[in-house]
C-alpha cells in the first residue's frame, strides 16, 4: 500500500506524550536505529512522571539483585497475579512481569542511567509472596550541572508549580528519571522532541495508522510514521466530560496529572477504531483539602483516624493510598461517607494534621480554618458538632480505637499488620492514641495521580479493536493504555514501570516491523 497523504514531516516513529513512558519509548526507537519525533502537549516535558517519585516496580531486576535480593520470579508472579486476578489478560500481565529487569538491563547498558534499590513494601501485604521490602528501585539523583541547559524543559515538581517553592538543589526522583532520558536522548541523532505540540487525530489508511495530526503554534501539520505511532500521553483525568461519560470518580481540580492530560490521544485512537477498557478506573488516593477547594494526593499518615458520616472509622488509616481510596468510593457508594470526610487527631503535634506528605504543601494553619477545612474543639463532643457527626458515636469511636492502641491490635481493620502499614513509623506499631486535647479534624477529599483506562492493546502495545485485531502501526502504553493491572495497586512504581515497559515493548516490535505502508 502507498499512502495517498501529503506529509508536513516524516518519521520513522511518532511518539506522543513524554512522561517515562514517551521518553523511555523514543529513547529505544533512537537506540534501535529509527528516527523519532516525540509531540509533547505542554511546554514542559516529563508528564506526570515529573511529579512522582520516579520508582519502578520491577521484579528480580540486576538492581536488586546486586544489592543481594533473593526474590524470585515465581514468587513475584504468584503476588502480582493473586491481587490483579483475571480482570486483564494473563499475557498483559506476563508481559510487565517479565520484561522489568530486561529493561533495566537494556538502560544500564548506557551510562546516562543510574538506579539504585529503594525499599517500598508491596501494597497488599498480606497476598501470597507479597515483599516486605518490595521489588521497587529508583533513578539516583542528578546536579543541575549534570543537567545543564535541559532543565529549564523538565517539567518542575508540584511544590514549584503549584506553591510556588524554589527549585530543589538536587534533581530528585520522577525528576531525576526523566532528566535521565533527555539526557540519554540529546546524544543521540535523528531525535526531534518538540514542546507545545498536541496530537489529537491519527491517520489510519486501510488496516494501519500511518501519521498523525498535530497542533504546533497554531498550525496543523501532518507527520507520517513509517513504523508507527506510540500513544503515551497520559489519561484523561481533566476531562470532566470523559470522566462524566465514563463514570470516574473524584472531579479534575483533585487530579494530580498535568493540566493537559486530556485524554485526546485515547479519543484519536478510538476514532480509528481502537477498543478501550478500564475507562471507569484510576490510581486513588486520599487528598489533604486546601483552601482552593483541591484535594491533593497525601500520605504518611503519623497519627489520627478517618472518620464517616457516622464517626465511625470505615478503613486502614495505613494502607497503601489506593486502597483508602478505593475504600472511600465504595462507602460514597453505599452512602456512608460524603465528601469531605474527616482525620481526627490530638494535640501531641499541636493543630496541624499529622500528614507528613501532601504533594502540594499545606499552607498557613488560618487559611484552613478559615474555610472550614480544619477545626478544634476542647472536647471531641464540641468537635463532633463542628464536623457534623453524631457526638456520642465519635466518643465512642476514639475509645474503641484508644483501647486498640493500648491492647497493640487494631481489632477493627487491622491497622499495623502489614509492612507498608509500618513504613511511616519505623518498623513500629502506627496506632497513636487520641487523648491530649484540644482535639482537631482535618476534611479530606478524594484525589487521583491520573486515570488508568485506555487502549485495550496486546503483550507488545499494539492497539487491539473491538474485535481483538492488531490495529497496525498503532501503539499506546501509560496512562493511555488499558493497565495491566486492571483495579488494583500492586505496589509502589507500579504506574511508572509499566508505562516504561510498554513503551519499550512497542519501540522494539517497530523496530522489528516493517513499514506502515508497505
Amino acid at each position: 500500500m502507498t499512502t495517498t497523504t501529503e506529509w508536513d514531516d516524516e518519521c520513522d516513529v511518532l511518539v506522543v506524550g513524554s512522561g517515562g513512558g514517551g521518553l523511555t519509548g523514543a529513547y529505544t526507537a533512537a537506540r534501535e536505529g529509527l528516527s523519532v519525533i516525540l509531540a509533547e502537549a505542554s511546554d514542559h516535558f516529563g508528564g506526570t512522571t515529573a511529579y512522582s517519585g520516579g520508582g519502578m516496580w520491577f521484579p528480580c531486576n540486576a538492581v536488586l539483585e546486586r544489592a543481594g535480593s533473593t526474590d524470585t520470579f515465581r514468587d513475584a508472579a504468584t503476588y502480582y497475579r493473586s491481587i490483579v486476578g483475571d480482570r486483564t489478560p494473563r499475557e498483559l500481565q506476563d508481559a510487565y512481569l517479565e520484561n522489568g529487569a530486561r529493561l533495566v538491563d537494556y538502560l544500564e547498558q548506557d551510562d546516562d542511567f543510574e538506579f539504585m534499590v529503594f525499599p517500598w513494601p508491596d501494597y497488599y501485604g498480606s497476598a501470597p509472596k507479597a515483599s516486605a521490602t518490595g521489588r521497587h528501585i529508583m533513578t539516583k539523583s542528578l546536579r543541575p550541572d549534570e543537567l545543564g541547559s535541559l532543565r529549564d524543559s523538565l517539567r518542575p515538581t508540584l511544590p514549584v508549580e503549584r506553591a510556588g517553592a524554589p527549585l530543589p538543589e538536587s534533581i530528585d526522583g520522577g525528576q531525576a528519571l526523566i532528566g535521565r532520558l533527555l539526557l540519554a536522548l540529546s546524544r543521540r541523532d535523528a531525535v526531534d522532541l518538540r514542546l507545545d505540540t498536541t496530537c489529537d487525530e491519527l491517520v489510519r489508511e486501510g488496516e494501519a495508522v500511518v501519521g498523525a495530526v498535530v497542533t504546533q503554534a497554531g498550525v496543523r501539520r501532518r507527520i507520517r510514521a513509517r513504523r508507527g505511532v506510540l500513544v503515551a500521553a497520559g489519561g484523561f483525568e481533566h476531562n470532566e466530560q470523559m470522566r462524566t461519560t465514563y463514570g470516574v470518580p473524584g472531579a479534575t481540580r483533585d487530579a494530580m496529572g498535568p493540566a493537559t492530560n486530556l485524554g485526546l490521544g485515547i479519543q484519536a485512537g478510538i476514532a480509528v477504531g481502537a477498543d478501550t477498557d478500564l475507562m471507569e478506573e484510576a490510581w486513588w488516593s486520599p487528598g489533604l483539602t486546601h483552601p482552593d477547594g483541591s484535594s491533593t494526593f497525601s500520605l504518611w499518615f503519623t497519627g489520627g483516624i478517618f472518620v464517616d458520616d457516622n464517626g465511625e472509622r470505615f478503613v486502614n488509616e495505613s494502607w497503601a493510598y489506593d486502597r483508602i481510596g478505593r475504600e472511600v468510593i465504595d462507602r460514597i457508594a453505599a452512602g456512608d461517607v460524603t465528601l469531605p470526610f474527616w482525620m481526627v487527631y490530638d494535640d501531641r503535634d499541636g493543630e496541624r494534621p499529622p500528614v507528613r506528605a501532601t504533594s502540594v504543601p499545606a499552607g498557613e494553619t488560618r487559611d484552613y480554618q478559615e474555610a472550614g477545612l480544619w477545626f478544634s474543639a476542647d472536647t471531641l463532643d464540641e468537635l463532633a458538632v463542628k464536623i457534623g457527626v453524631p457526638a456520642d458515636r465519635l466518643a465512642e469511636t476514639v475509645a474503641r480505637f484508644n483501647g486498640f492502641v493500648e491492647a497493640g491490635h487494631d481489632d477493627d481493620f487491622n491497622r499495623g499488620d502489614e509492612p507498608y502499614d509500618r513504613s511511616f513509623s519505623g518498623g513500629e506499631s502506627p496506632l497513636v492514641a487520641i487523648e491530649k486535647g484540644p482535639f482537631h479534624a482535618a476534611a479530606f477529599g478524594l484525589s487521583d495521580l491520573g486515570t488508568k483506562g485506555g487502549l485495550r492493546t496486546d503483550a507488545s502495545a499494539r492497539v487491539l479493536d473491538a474485535e481483538g485485531a492488531v490495529i497496525r502501526g498503532l501503539y499506546a502504553a501509560g496512562n493511555s493504555m488499558a493497565a495491566p493491572s486492571g483495579t488494583v495497586y500492586p505496589g509502589g512504581g507500579n504506574p511508572v514501570g509499566t508505562s516504561m515497559v510498554f513503551s519499550h515493548l512497542a519501540a522494539l516490535d517497530m523496530a522489528a516491523s516493517r513499514t506502515t505502508d508497505a
